[in-house]
């Protein structure tokens, strides 16, 4: 077969399993877990590979799992992605209760569509017709958040880093891939359905213990120390270096205190806060980080107590393979109509958030499309998914299109994208580079 009449069995094969993957990502949404817990979603999935007779690994990094399909023919190795954990949002309609975990985001489109890419690939006929492989990949914790729990995982040893990407690429997961690519849920922004090209910020994370002294808030509080009253003073400390940092770099820092105090009455001894340090590109946001730093300092010596602060690597900056969005959005605009889609030029900062997408992006090729098909804010109580066929199986087909673009005629398309791509880095010095920026000190003075 060529390529047209592939596309055109591969997406008639989704379309004929539309039902089933929608229901599945409703079923994630009504499961929702925070990264590096995402059992019950990993159980969906592994039934999902089960029932489309495909072997799989599981329990990497903690929940993720692993696929592929090989055409038996030599070529690249394409993989697609989806993420399986939630944000953590107090009263979303679609929440858990107990643990506040919440799709907010739309991870639970992701995997759909990434089953989508797998059912319309299995399709008569289609492997045989490519060359190389697609690897399937269902991805914990892109969602940077509890920084205390998986610092804990990680003095455990169950996991080096915080991220589930960056955990698969230190696993050995990402040595024989050549290429990935995911679509991640949005909000329009205009009349468009699809959003391509861009950059995200890349971040450091911190975990911050201020120690002061406990005594009673009421009779003696001249004999305390109050942590508290540091962990304000470093705040404010950290809101009077935002007139220092240059708008290019669009710089994001922004702290949540997650242990104030054990009791009204006692002054309080131990104050934890957790942070983010966002920036445009590596060095902007490590300059920033070492501000932050000097702020926490600060208010530790204001109090005379002290701090303690842990920085960890978090992600990398994206970038977009433009010849590879080339491909994309031919098969995308098939699907949508070319007035539909949206193309932001490669170096235009679109979005300030952080994704561990980024890190693969300075490997090898890769691109990280947004389909708007979802209402509300971001990680907010409103966000919700408005046309999941949009989100699941448009997405679904558009990426499987791809994927028969890149591999079709002896993966020639993906051979050229390959050798014309300027990685940043290899796996060796990426690990290396994330290695050095985790650091404790302890700060009394």
């Amino acid at each position: 077969m060529d390529s047209t009449k592939i596309k055109s069995v591969v997406c008639d094969e989704i379309e004929k399993n539309k039902d089933k993957l929608i229901g599945v990502a409703k079923e994630i949404l009504e499961n929702p877990e925070p990264g590096f817990k995402e059992f019950k979603t990993s159980k969906i999935v592994s039934r999902e590979f089960d029932s489309l007779d495909m072997h799989h690994e599981s329990e990497i990094a903690i929940t993720g799992l692993k696929s592929h399909l090989d055409s038996g023919n030599p070529g690249r190795n394409i993989a697609v992605i989806g993420e399986l954990d939630s944000v953590k949002v107090l009263g979303h309609p679609f929440g858990d209760q107990e643990t506040t975990a919440a799709h907010a985001c739309g991870h639970h489109c992701q995997i759909a569509m990434m089953l989508g890419v797998a059912v319309g690939l299995k399709a008569s006929g289609v492997l045989e017709s490519l060359s190389g492989k697609v690897t399937f990949m269902a991805v914990p914790a892109e969602e940077y958040i509890e920084i205390e729990y998986r610092d804990n995982l990680r003095r455990n040893g169950e996991i080096e880093f915080l991220g589930g990407k960056p955990e698969f690429v230190r696993l050995g997961h990402f040595d024989d891939i050549d290429m990935a690519m995911m679509t991640h849920t949005s909000v329009p922004t205009n009349d468009s359905k699809i959003t391509i090209g861009g950059t995200n910020v890349g971040m450091v994370g911190k975990s911050i213990q201020f120690s002061g002294v406990a005594s009673h808030a009421g009779g003696s509080p001249h004999l305390g120390v109050n942590a508290l009253n540091a962990a304000m003073v470093a705040m404010s400390a950290i809101h009077a270096q935002r007139e220092t940092y240059r708008d290019e770099d669009s710089i994001r820092i922004h702290p949540i205190i997650t242990k104030g105090g054990v009791a009204v009455s006692s002054v309080p001894a131990d104050v934890r806060m957790e942070t983010y340090v966002r920036g445009g590109s590596i060095e902007a946001f490590l300059s920033a980080s070492e501000k932050v730093d000097r702020a926490l300092r600060a208010g530790a010596m204001t109090v005379g107590g002290s701090v303690t602060i842990q920085t960890l690597p978090g992600y990398l900056p994206i970038q977009n393979n433009e010849t590879f969005l080339d491909l994309y959005q031919n098969n995308a605009a098939e699907l949508v109509g070319q007035e539909k889609i949206s193309r932001l030029p490669p170096h235009v900062m679109h979005g300030t958030g952080s994704t561990d997408m980024g890190d693969i992006s300075q490997l090898m090729p890769v691109i990280h499309p947004y389909v708007e098909a979802a209402s509300g804010n971001g990680h907010g109580i409103d966000y919700v998914i408005d046309d999941y066929e949009l989100a699941v199986v448009t997405c679904a087909k558009a990426m499987a299109m791809t994927v028969i673009d890149l591999l079709a005629d002896g993966a020639s398309n993906a051979s050229q994208i390959i050798s014309e791509n300027d990685s940043p880095l290899t796996i060796p010095s990426y690990l290396s580079l994330l290695r050095s920026m985790t650091k404790e000190e302890t700060f009394k003075e």
